[in-house]
């Protein structure tokens, strides 16, 4: 029994010490997705300190094991690594606006553009990487879901904090321009609403009929799915300046399909708001000769050039 005590105390040792090896994260914001930062870093053994403009939410995660700052000012001092997860740019400029942040590394994951990230890294004397996450919070930490993050900016800052900034959700550096993450997350995001634009457009056409959503979801689903991979032929064309590469059904034939689409929504009542710009630029590009294309040809006239 003896002998077994230097053994015990050894253990519990190692144990510390291998807390003691986490980086320590400040974390400031916790909405729904701060929040579900908060939880994985903990679950993952980082010391954490938190600030969040509502004290209230900060109570259960004090009881898990958070250190509660008082302000802004206070959890950055605590930690070199300083994560922000705020509404927006504006709460951002808000939280930090008398906060020094020279010699910190600052992680910024607020939803923001290209511009606004540019800027950030361009000020403050702080490392800059900004983050855009590609996960909705029951995602968080839960790595079978695939949560991950686009990070760009200071890749040394990525280097020496990545085990600590994968511990809720991967991360895909995507360069050095501190924009890049914002562009892509924002590609993205738009091209999800465009989807859902479409998506809650199907399901008006057939509201008022005896089919139950539960009955057309699973058919949008695989249409949806199996329609992706015009993504790659858009690529494709995009790369080579060649839009009639691999047209499987020409901007035309398109182009006359539209009635029967505008027809059956006139006839189902519901409105096509959604749908007429994406047809009107369908019909302008028509109108300059790609008949013979795939639709990769209105791209271009949403860019500066066309106008």
């Amino acid at each position: 029994m003896v002998a077994a005590a230097p053994r015990l105390i050894g253990m519990a040792h190692t144990t510390l010490d291998a807390v003691h090896e986490k980086t320590p994260v400040t974390l400031l914001g916790l909405g729904a997705m701060g929040g579900a930062l908060a939880r994985a870093w903990l679950a993952a053994g980082h010391p954490l300190t938190v600030w969040n403009r509502t004290a209230a939410r900060t109570g259960p995660l004090a009881a898990e094991g958070a250190v509660v700052a008082a302000t802004a000012a206070e959890a950055v001092t605590a930690n070199q690594l300083v994560v922000v997860c705020l509404l927006d740019d504006a709460s951002v400029e808000e939280a930090l606006a008398d906060v020094e942040l020279a010699g910190k590394d600052l992680v910024n994951l607020v939803t923001g553009t290209p511009g606004q990230a540019r800027a950030w890294a361009e000020r403050r004397g702080a490392r800059y990487l900004d983050g855009g996450i590609m996960a909705v919070p029951p995602m968080i930490g839960v790595p079978a879901a695939g949560p991950y993050v686009f990070y760009s900016g200071s890749a040394e800052l990525l280097a020496d904090h990545r085990a600590a900034l994968i511990a809720p959700a991967d991360a895909r550096f995507v360069g050095t321009d501190p924009g890049r993450a914002a562009l892509y997350d924002v590609a993205l995001l738009s091209a999800m609403y465009g989807m859902l634009a479409g998506v809650a457009h199907a399901f008006a056409l057939v509201r008022e009929e005896p089919v139950a959503p539960g009955e057309l979801a699973p058919l949008l689903g695989g249409w949806l799915t199996a329609m992706t991979g015009s993504i790659d032929r858009t690529a494709a064309q995009l790369a080579v300046g060649d839009y009639t590469v691999g047209v499987v059904s020409t901007l035309a034939m398109q182009v006359a399909g539209q009635t029967t689409l505008l027809r059956t929504a006139e006839e189902q009542g519901v409105s096509t708001e959604l749908l007429a710009p994406y047809f009107r630029l369908m019909e302008r590009r028509l109108e300059l000769g790609g008949g013979e294309e795939d639709l990769t040809g209105v791209i271009g006239l949403l860019l500066p050039r066309a106008g």
